[in-house]
C-alpha cells in the first residue's frame, strides 16, 4: 500500500529543462543567444529567479 502523500511528494516523471542561456567562460557570465548577459533580461529573471552559473561552484551566481 502506498501512502496518499507520496503521490504528491515525488514527481511522476523527469521533465526536460531548457535553459535559454549558455555560459561564456571568457566573460564568466551566462549569455543570451543575442549576446546580452542573461541577468539583463527581466522576463528570464522573473521566470527563473536567478541565472545560476555552472562555472566552478554550485553557489556561484551571476546576478
Amino acid at each position: 500500500m502506498r501512502p496518499f502523500t507520496l503521490n504528491y511528494a515525488f514527481p511522476r516523471g523527469v521533465t526536460q529543462a531548457v535553459t535559454p542561456y549558455t555560459f561564456d567562460p571568457a566573460r564568466q557570465l551566462n549569455m543570451l543567444p543575442d549576446g546580452r548577459p542573461a541577468v539583463s533580461d527581466p522576463d528570464l529573471l522573473l521566470a527563473a529567479g536567478t541565472t545560476t552559473s555552472t562555472a566552478g561552484s554550485a553557489t556561484h551566481f551571476d546576478d
